[in-house]
């Protein structure tokens, strides 16, 4: 069941919807007498004043907790950021020269159930430019291993 809106509901809600709008313009568009809708917007930004007062005390009185839990989220953020740089930069685990494309090399041989010989002709190839080494030198690596496949299946 729908309730019917008072005329102080209707001006605030027509306020709150025109920010803008002219006391006598609102007044028109309701049909409400201009000193009632002076009324309700006294009313309004008194009561607004009010909970800006109180919320601004309560503010105060948090504060020193609300100081601890921003610090302590520096702290999260310095920790997240070290980790994650030491992730970015961990040639052991997670060299970045294997990261290249989206996904990582070991992931990629894994996921396609590459023997030794084939696993290592994708990490070559997927390396050769992307670390300090000579990329002919990877590809050349590469092809090392590709023949020695080639060589074992013949003699399969």
């Amino acid at each position: 069941m729908k309730t019917k809106q008072t005329k102080m509901q209707r001006i605030n809600a027509m306020m709150a919807k025109h920010p803008d709008m002219k006391p006598r313009e609102i007044a028109k568009r309701l049909g409400v007498d201009i000193g009632l809708v002076y009324q309700v917007r006294y009313e309004t930004k008194k009561n607004s004043e009010f909970v800006n007062k109180v919320f601004t005390k309560a503010k105060k009185k948090q504060s020193r907790i609300v100081e601890a839990v921003e610090e302590t989220n520096k702290e999260v953020g310095k920790l997240f950021s070290q980790a994650y740089e030491k992730y970015q930069t961990d040639l052991v685990n997670h060299p970045a020269h294997y990261k290249a494309g989206g996904i990582e090399t070991i992931n990629f041989i894994e996921a396609k159930d590459l023997n030794y010989r084939l696993g290592n002709v994708v990490k070559y190839v997927s390396r050769a430019g992307k670390k300090d080494s000579d990329p002919v030198q990877d590809l050349e690596k590469a092809a090392w291993y590709l023949n020695r496949e080639i060589e074992a299946r013949k003699r399969a």
